[in-house]
Formats: C-alpha cells, sequence, structure tokens
C-alpha cells in the first residue's frame, strides 16, 4: 500500500490523534442503504434468485444457503441463511435450524482448508437493536481468524484491509465445498 492510499492526522487539520485512515468508498453504499433505504427488498430473499457468482453464493442447501457477506469483518466472512424469510431464530423451523447448523459446520471446514484460518466468531444479530444489519431475515456470521489478523472490529484496529476480492474467495470455496457435506 503507498502512502497515497493512507492519511495520518498529523497531516490534517485540526487536533491529530492516533488513527490511519484506510479509505474504503465502497462502504458507502452500505452506509447510504442504512439511512435512505430506497430498495427494500430483502437481500438474502433476493440472493438464491440470482446466479451463485452474482449474489457470491458458495453452497446451496435444502431450506438454507451460504454466501459471502458484501461487508465482510475479514477475507472469507460467511453467511448463512435460511430460504425461508424468518427474523428470529425462535420463529425457525427444526430442519432450518439443522441445516444451518450442518453448513456452518461444513463452512468452518472448507474456511479452514482453503483460508487456513485458525479460529472463528460465529454469530447472530437477532433484531435491528441487537445490531443486525438485515434485521428481518435471520442470518449467522461466520467470520475465519487468524493469529495475524487486526481485530474483530475494524474501529479497534483502527485500520482494516482485505487482502482478497470476494468473487475470487467464493470461487475457492464454492470449488473447495463437498458435494455431500454429512
Amino acid at each position: 500500500m503507498d502512502d497515497a492510499e493512507l492519511e495520518r492526522s498529523s497531516e490534517f487539520a485540526g487536533v491529530p490523534d492516533a488513527f490511519q485512515r484506510l479509505w474504503t468508498p465502497h462502504r458507502m453504499v452500505y452506509i447510504e442503504s442504512n439511512k435512505h433505504p430506497v430498495d427494500t427488498a430483502d437481500p438474502f430473499c433476493v440472493a438464491p434468485t440470482l446466479s451463485d457468482e452474482k449474489a457470491l453464493i458458495v453452497a446451496r442447501g435444502t431450506t438454507a444457503y451460504v454466501l459471502l457477506n458484501l461487508f465482510p469483518y475479514n477475507s472469507g466472512h460467511l453467511l448463512v441463511c435460511p430460504y425461508r424469510h424468518v427474523a428470529m431464530y425462535d420463529e425457525a423451523t427444526t430442519e432450518e435450524l439443522t441445516e444451518m447448523g450442518t453448513l456452518t459446520q461444513t463452512a468452518m471446514r472448507v474456511l479452514t482448508e482453503v483460508a487456513r484460518c485458525e479460529g472463528f466468531n460465529i454469530g447472530m444479530n437477532q433484531g435491528r437493536i441487537a445490531g443486525a444489519g438485515v434485521a428481518d431475515h435471520l442470518h449467522q456470521h461466520i467470520v475465519p481468524r487468524w493469529s495475524t489478523d487486526a481485530n474483530f472490529f475494524p474501529i479497534i484496529a483502527n485500520t482494516k484491509a482485505l487482502p482478497q476480492l470476494l468473487g475470487e474467495m467464493r470461487e475457492q470455496l464454492a470449488q473447495a465445498w463437498p458435494a455431500d457435506p454429512k
């Protein structure tokens, strides 16, 4: 990364701070979508209607599927979603939850093989007040972790760099996904 991509606060007018800033203008789509919701379509209902490449879908099951997070914390950040539009964990069927669990296990194995990660953050934010970006559709995060990654939250680490493009990561994970993950 060259110095043109990083700006230090000591070069700004005003009071300097310790942060380095890595400009990520592509995140404005995410930020603006929360301010001015123009498209009310649920992205997790739309994704399965698109090609796997376009929707960044890694694997499809019977009641649930796996896709890359469009706004990842780390390279390989996956989401496991039921096809059915359901908001909360306690509203999902036993079949949906069972398949989400199986897909999560497979995702962990595939990420370990492909990305050589050393651990995972796995979790769900239930409801907008709990931090869910898409609160109306149940989804579970699988975030691969390495001893050398910055931190789970980019804010805490001051800088966040993702070393691999989403399309490349999707292709690698989809190719490594077993035909029968059981």
